[in-house]
Order: C-alpha cells, then structure tokens, then sequence
C-alpha cells in the first residue's frame, strides 16, 4: 500500500522560505509520479508542482514558477518543494500525492486526479 506523509509546514512571514517534505513507501513500480497541491480556505484545491520518478522531469504551475522547486532523492524515498519568496496568497494546506505513470503535468493542470494522497501540512504566510 502506498503511502504518502508530508512534514515541514509552519508560520512564515511573507518573503520567506519552507521546505516540504514528502516521505513515500510502498511504491511496487519504478515508474511513478509524486505531486504537490494546496488548498486554501475556501477555494478549490490547485495543483502546484509534479516530478516523475525516473527521469526527474517536473512541472510547475505559473503561479508558482521560479520560486518553488521540487526534487527528489530516490535513496530517502523523499520529495521535497523548497518554497522561496513566500506571499500570502500561499498560505494553504499542502498535499502530496502519487500515482503510476510517467507523465504528470496533467494532473497540476487540473488539480488532482492522483490515486494516492497525504493527509497534508498547513504552510502559513503572514506578518
């Protein structure tokens, strides 16, 4: 069974930076896909960032290009969003979520449609 646990949410005062994290197990194929979506209070859940498994290839939504950054390392079974110059309108709850394959813009296009999720962190902006 696939398993997905994000760590590293907290407070931050706008322009400052987090670093998620997302510990995955149980993955039966070598070719999977890891994302990052958020919810805010009362809005719809928007996708933010993807990276497949094998060759490492990611996608951003515009809302967050050159600020956020996902990678991975294999050998940890790790996924991690470093978050930089954080504004407000970031604040969210933060999901991890997984499915086979090896394309995954699609599913940060849409925001969602992955088989497995985390239960989430909350990331805070404000002064």
């Amino acid at each position: 069974q696939v398993q997905l646990v994000e760590s590293g949410g907290g407070l931050v005062q706008p322009g400052g930076s987090l670093r998620l994290s997302c510990a995955t197990s149980g993955f039966t194929s070598d070719y999977y896909v890891i994302g990052w979506f958020r919810q805010a209070p009362g809005k719809e859940r928007e996708g933010v960032s993807c990276i497949n498994s094998s060759a490492g290839s990611t996608y951003y939504a515009d809302s967050v290009k050159g600020r956020f950054t996902i990678s991975r390392d294999n050998a940890k079974n790790t996924v991690y969003l470093q978050m930089n110059s954080l504004k407000p309108e970031d604040t969210a709850v933060y999901y991890c979520a997984a499915d086979s394959g090896y394309y995954c813009s699609g599913y940060v296009r849409s925001g969602g449609g992955m088989t497995y999720w985390g239960k989430g962190t909350l990331v805070t902006i404000s002064s």
